[in-house]
């Protein structure tokens, strides 16, 4: 099977794709539309940049409009859930189905956090056939009675790795148990760690497994090496690369949102144009950032791997791992941004003493041996000499510093409360109470607000609600 005529689609996707100038199927879309278009659930092992995206868009949009005698959805009850588990992807997806779905009576839209939610509120009250949504600000909206789920007949679950690495655990179960069982569930994952494999067994049912890529194997035509470097001579390296021509449109990935800002910061001063986008950005700044990068505005787009999971852009001629990653499948999503199309691409990334343990992780996981280039003023030979011992030693000296940063952050956030509930609404030198006014109705005995949750005086958040509330934010 070659083109997109013999899967047995109809003429209104079939116009779309011509307009698009797609002819051939990619080899996900080739083995999962047959079987999705006959309502089976599908498991989608795939690696970033093979089309899993038009694999569910397409079969969804042709079972979604055979569906003629429901009429349009009722308000607030859409027909098909796509969950995404960052913004940037919940964008390039919804772009996909007005793409996909142009010449057809279908509508969709757009739920995630870091935008209006009026707006999208509005939105449900008219009527949609799909939502594509970030966890957070589906359940949200769900908790409102702005969003019921009863009438969902198509859910998709996206990069359900990185969901699950989000801590998103939680709310897609609970998002799960909301549809309609009587649905057709779909999940899709650029990797497929064991526990991918414990969730997809509790939502699907009698799925299909289509696998289109070894797991852990980076892109064939990704050209990789590795430049061992102290960690203070990572930004002076890296604008260093910066001054080759052929670096023309790169994504450097690093660990932490405040190492993002830094490196955008070091390479905007050193007149390279630069954007960054990270959890902590609003919606509209990296949105901009992102079209920017796209245009060709910013030659270099500086990134967390949260966020970059909704990158898709052609010409990436370069990532560079400015951190390594401490999971291997994120290196292979990582470096997977770049020889889209059948266009080759290149793959640099930064080791310092701290990241070789990771380095021996990725090659282990890969089966393959990076190349290591000396060809720079910055080579560290002490590094590239480095033992597994060593390196081990190194890796667990890092996870103690960091162990030990959050306590100090949770221990700090402990005493801010403390402080808080002890104080109230008293002024902290008189330790009268404040009276600026009627109290609020909000407001319980001594000024302590009380929150959604009920709590009031001496209330602490958990170590579970402060993630939940850092990785939405995220999303």
């Amino acid at each position: 099977m070659t083109t997109f005529s013999e899967l047995d689609l109809i003429e209104p996707l079939m116009r779309a794709l011509n307009a698009e100038n797609y002819t051939k199927p990619t080899p996900i879309q080739e083995q999962s539309i047959p079987y999705l278009l006959e309502g089976r659930d599908l498991l989608g092992v795939a690696q970033t940049g093979t089309g899993k995206t038009a694999a569910f868009v397409l079969p969804m949009l042709q079972r979604l409009s055979a569906k003629t005698e429901d009429g349009r959805p009722k308000s607030c009850h859409p027909r098909a859930l796509i969950l995404a588990p960052t913004r940037e992807l919940a964008v390039q997806i919804g772009d996909s189905v007005r793409s996909y779905g142009q010449f057809m009576h279908i509508g969709s839209t757009n739920i995630f956090g870091g935008a209006p939610i009026g707006k999208q509120i509005r939105a449900l009250e008219r009527g949609v056939d799909i939502v594509v949504a970030t966890p957070g600000r589906l359940i949200d909206l769900i908790n409102q009675r702005k969003l019921f789920l009863d009438q969902v007949s198509i859910f998709v679950l996206d990069e359900a790795d990185r969901m699950l690495d989000m801590g998103f655990v939680k709310d897609v179960k609970k998002i799960a148990s909301l549809v309609n069982r009587k649905r057709q569930t779909l999940l899709f994952s650029a990797t497929m760690p064991p526990e991918v494999g414990y969730l997809a067994e509790g939502l699907l049912s009698d799925p299909i497994r289509v696998e289109v890529a070894a797991q852990s194997t980076t892109a064939e035509r990704v050209n990789q090496r590795i430049m061992f470097v102290e960690k203070g001579n990572k930004r002076d390296l890296l604008s260093d690369l910066m001054q080759n021509d052929e670096i023309v449109r790169a994504l450097v990935f690093t660990r932490t949102k405040h190492g993002a800002n830094k490196v955008a910061t070091h390479l905007e001063h050193h007149k390279v144009s630069t954007g960054v986008i990270h959890g902590n950005k609003s919606q509209t700044a990296r949105q901009n950032a992102l079209n920017n990068f796209k245009k060709g505005k910013h030659r270099v787009l500086v990134a967390t791997d949260i966020a970059a999971r909704g990158i898709d852009v052609d010409g990436v001629t370069h990532v560079i791992n400015f951190d390594l990653p401490n999971l291997p499948e994120n290196y292979v999503h990582r470096i997977g941004r770049t020889a889209r199309a059948g266009a080759a691409g290149e793959a640099i990334s930064f080791c310092d003493h701290e990241e070789r343990a990771y380095l021996f992780d990725i090659e282990k996981a890969t089966r393959q041996k990076i190349s290591v280039d000396i060809d720079h003023d910055f080579h560290e030979p002490s590094i590239a000499n480095a033992g597994i011992k060593t390196a081990k030693a190194a890796k667990a000296k890092m996870d103690r510093e960091n162990l030990e940063k959050q306590k100090a952050r949770q221990q700090q956030r402990r005493k801010k409360w403390t402080s808080k509930s002890k104080t109230g609404n008293k002024n902290p030198t008189s330790g009268k109470p404040n009276y600026s006014g009627n109290r609020s109705s909000e407001q319980g005995k001594g000024g302590i607000a009380k929150t959604s949750s009920g709590a009031g005086k001496g209330f602490r958040p958990t170590k579970q609600s402060n993630a939940r509330r850092n990785n939405r934010s995220s999303a």
